[in-house]
């Protein structure tokens, strides 16, 4: 699939730009990569996007240039402007920087880089400041378009097809370490840039650490084996769990992964436009304690899929409001309709093992669709 033609620059540009409107910002400097690549579709490792009122500038350095060359001649994106910097980035930015105030990416900076953005505004006499912003340009993420649709449901299908070919080998004796190679070069013979994220096959006692990594342990009859895995495809990022048993589980098995499929389906079935993040979080909770397993749910619900392997909207309890900002929009508490979600409960016990069974989810106008096929019954390996 063909990265840029597909997506309409111009519409988030545009969208974006209202929202430094409503902030009373100038323009917004854009040093976070995943939203470099959605304003622009530069995908390199380094740059900076400055937005204004009527023009993007992308800068990169010399190793990009070809690239953006090559961006800039595709067309249909009148207002981006490229720029190859001779030295470091920054400097070809600030003279770029119009009068009054800007705003620049506060989290995905350091502190020292602000300060040096601050010193070289001033030296270049440029009046108004720099306002710390978060969230501008995540805002516009949130919802996916057709065109990021189209990826993650083709992405959904592809991940499901590798994880449905490898349950079909695994077996007693396999190590960990070995089920995750399985995995990740199955992703990549399936169209897959790179996995997601640290591939997690935990067996045993490790099923019970919902971040564990695989390791020499080899598998072993009664063990519960969580399978979380996920791969970058077209620059989006899908994401799917199962847990499996080898051989036959016992009844303490059957009981604690029948608790987390419930859980599944229950949140499933809250998920449609309008209904809060929380309610669906609530909706697997409950289970979870009425099965007297609550305690040992002690992650959120799911999150958010696109560009980043988590990302708004965070499907879990309420948390506090941050305190309200010039330049700052929170993440959202309510689903709408083209919000691609992971629904991910898990019970995890100490010494015992652990389940988690995850699904990526489609908000639709009326309800959901699954991007994500694989079985959900507990299979016997």
């Amino acid at each position: 699939m063909s990265d840029r033609p597909a997506y309409d620059f111009e519409r988030r540009v545009g969208a974006l730009r209202d929202r430094l409107s409503h902030a009373d910002l100038a323009a917004l400097i854009v040093s976070h990569p995943p939203n470099i690549r959605y304003l622009t579709g530069f995908a390199g490792s380094a740059g900076l996007v400055l937005l204004t009122g009527d023009a993007v500038h992308l800068v990169s350095d010399r190793r990009y240039a070809t690239e953006m060359e090559a961006i800039a001649a595709q067309g249909g994106f009148a207002s981006l402007h490229v720029h190859v910097a001779a030295h470091a980035v920054a400097d070809t930015i600030v003279p770029l920087v119009p009068e009054g105030d800007v705003g620049i990416e506060a989290e995905h900076l350091s502190l020292a880089a602000f300060r040096r953005f601050e010193a070289a505004c001033r030296a270049a006499g440029r009046s108004g400041e720099l306002i710390p912003a978060a969230g501008l340009v995540e805002a516009g993420r949130v919802i996916k378009d057709a065109a990021e649709i189209a990826v993650l449901r083709e992405a959904g299908a592809r991940l499901s097809a590798v994880l449905q070919g490898v349950m079909a080998d695994i077996a007693a004796g396999l190590r960990e370490t070995e089920v995750a190679v399985t995995l990740e070069s199955g992703m990549r013979r399936v169209g897959f840039m790179r996995p997601a994220f640290d591939t997690i096959v935990a067996s045993g006692p490790a099923a019970a650490l919902p971040h564990a990594r695989a390791g020499s342990r080899p598998l072993a009859a009664g063990d519960l084996v969580v399978l979380d895995f996920g791969g970058v495809y077209n620059g989006y990022c899908v994401d799917l769990t199962r847990t499996v048993s080898i051989g036959a589980p016992d009844s303490a098995c059957l009981d604690l992964y029948d608790a987390v499929s419930e859980a599944q389906a229950a949140a499933l079935s809250a998920v449609r436009p309008g209904v809060a993040t929380a309610a669906v979080d609530a909706a697997a909770r409950s289970v979870l304690e009425r099965r007297g397993y609550g305690d040992a749910f002690v992650h959120s619900t799911g999150h958010g899929l696109g560009l980043e392997v988590h990302e708004a909207p965070r499907i879990g309890r309420l948390r506090p409001a941050p305190p309200p900002a010039r330049a700052a929009m929170s993440e959202p508490e309510t689903l709408a309709a083209g919000m691609v979600i992971t629904i991910e409960p898990g019970a995890y016990l100490p010494g015992r093992g652990g389940v988690r069974i995850e699904d990526d989810v489609l908000v639709t106008g009326s309800g959901h669709d699954l991007l994500t096929t694989v079985r959900r019954d507990l299979v016997e390996c």
